[in-house]
């Protein structure tokens, strides 16, 4: 879809029913409590009825892994991700408007310093196209277990849990069939102890402050011998206590019900020291809490518990499950006026329980008016519906008349009119909000994409090559203080 075509209604067509495929090139940027990189694939995604999946996952170009740049404790070095990230795309010979869709997680601590809201929107605004995705601890989780492969594995009928074992938490999934059922998360991580070159301890953060005094960490101290041995050991008890449903000290989530695993897949930073494939050491717990959560596992397997994997996953799991899971692509019928229009971030996601028969346009507005008062929203948001029966001219046009009047004071203050659905209506309700109507300057009405009332999601620019729109859904969860 062109600039010139952005108002128009594209319909299905034969090639195209009843799969279609779009080509997206997709980034992932993973900004993390100890490393950041990126990593850009090309994803063949297939619309099949009101489901859309990945069929296949090249990945173009891995970058090298960071050290995430801190200007102190509480702020992020944005200019020097900036740098890293730019000089990323230039080593893929890959421009901004180049991408398609993508993912921005800032994950664990980084996700709590004060600037990490503002470092998101600073690099979603610099990558173009770029849909940028802010993942919190139950999203993170579910990336991860994609990426890890233990969702995959799932399919084939056994229980799989994944460990997602960053630098400042820890995330632990449980999959079944090939979905993703339960998350938890915790604060046991390589980077809430760091130390200086001279092997003192220059930070111990608040969430294992406890656990360090009783194993004899102290701050501006080298550790005694043994110290941070203990330490690591403490840590990878509780996780490995909350991977069995217990709720221990530093929960973030809620605890799991009590669940033994088939298999167990391993993700995340300490995941590659585990398995071997970084050696080096980074002033932190690392090497200490790797080797304590490889014995733990070891014997929890040997007691009956699970078959441990630790061939895939890795660091660069959430970013790559990130594009598995997230990412849904516009039915056949969209439209979009002005042009100019898409890309929108950040929508908050209303449902309303619409009443279809009959279709009421009081009853509609009624719907909205109660979905705003659970969700209060103060700028744009998405409408999500599900279409019931006949697309008529007169139910067509009662809807949008009840979408104007439950939208009315966000209409009025010039937010764009953006409605979501599964079935194929997404066109024909654009033309009745747009030209029919004239319920806003600006209207975004695409269908073929799943969501719920309490998401939060990204809308790309159409794809050129097949008019298709991107949709990534997200979760905006930035721990402490913003900035």
């Amino acid at each position: 879809m062109s600039e010139a075509e952005g108002g128009r209604v594209f319909f299905a067509r034969p090639r195209r029913v009843p799969e279609r495929e779009v080509e997206l090139l997709s980034v992932g940027v993973d900004i993390g409590s100890a490393t950041s990189h990126l990593v850009f694939s090309r994803l063949v995604l297939v619309s099949r009825g009101r489901q859309s999946f990945v069929r296949a996952r090249q990945v173009v170009h891995a970058s090298e892994v960071l050290l995430t740049p801190f200007v102190d404790d509480r702020t992020i070095d944005a200019d020097a991700l900036g740098r890293f990230i730019a000089a990323c795309y230039a080593a893929a010979d890959i421009a901004p408007d180049m991408v398609d869709t993508g993912a921005l997680i800032l994950t664990g601590l980084a996700a709590q310093r004060d600037n990490a809201r503002a470092v998101g929107a600073l690099f979603a605004a610099q990558a173009g196209r770029f849909v940028a995705l802010a993942a919190g601890d139950a999203l993170e989780a579910r990336l991860a277990a994609h990426g890890a492969g233990a969702v995959a594995i799932s399919a084939e009928g056994s229980v799989v849990m994944n460990l997602d074992i960053g630098g400042g938490t820890s995330k632990v999934a449980v999959c079944v069939n090939g979905q993703v059922t339960a998350v938890t998360a915790l604060s046991v991580g390589a980077r809430l102890v760091r130390l200086g070159a001279d092997g003192a301890v220059t930070c111990i953060e608040q969430p294992v402050a406890e656990a360090a005094r009783a194993a004899g960490v102290r701050l501006g101290e080298i550790p005694p011998d043994g110290a941070l041995a203990a330490l690591a050991d403490a840590l990878a008890a509780r996780l490995l206590g909350a991977a069995q449903g217990e709720a221990v000290a530093g929960m973030l989530l809620p605890p799991l019900a009590a669940v033994t695993p088939d298999e167990l897949t391993l993700s995340g930073g300490v995941a590659e020291l585990i398995t071997g494939r970084e050696s080096r050491r980074f002033g932190d717990l690392g090497p200490f809490l790797a080797e304590a959560v490889l014995a733990r596992l070891r014997h929890w397997s040997r007691q009956g518990g699970p078959v441990l994997h630790f061939g895939a996953g890795g660091i660069r799991a959430t970013v790559l499950g990130a594009a598995r899971h997230s990412v849904q692509v516009s039915g056949t019928t969209i439209f979009v006026q002005p042009p100019e229009a898409l890309p929108l971030a950040g929508l908050p996601v209303i449902a309303p329980d619409v009443a279809w028969d009959p279709l009421d346009p009081a009853a509609v507005a009624a719907a909205i008016t109660a979905a705003l008062a659970v969700r209060p929203v103060e700028g744009a948001v998405a409408l999500f519906y599900r279409w019931s029966g006949p697309a008529t001219q007169a139910r067509l046009a009662a809807f949008c008349q009840g979408v104007a009047q439950g939208l009315a004071p966000l209409l009025a203050a010039g937010h764009p009119l953006v409605l979501i659905g599964e079935g194929d209506v997404g066109g024909l309700l654009g033309v009745q909000g747009w030209a029919e109507q004239r319920l806003a300057p600006r209207v975004v009405s695409i269908d073929g994409i799943t969501l719920g009332g309490f998401d939060v999601c990204d809308i790309g620019a159409p794809v050129d090559a097949s008019g298709a729109v991107p949709v990534v859904i997200r979760s905006l969860v930035f721990p402490g203080p913003q900035a």
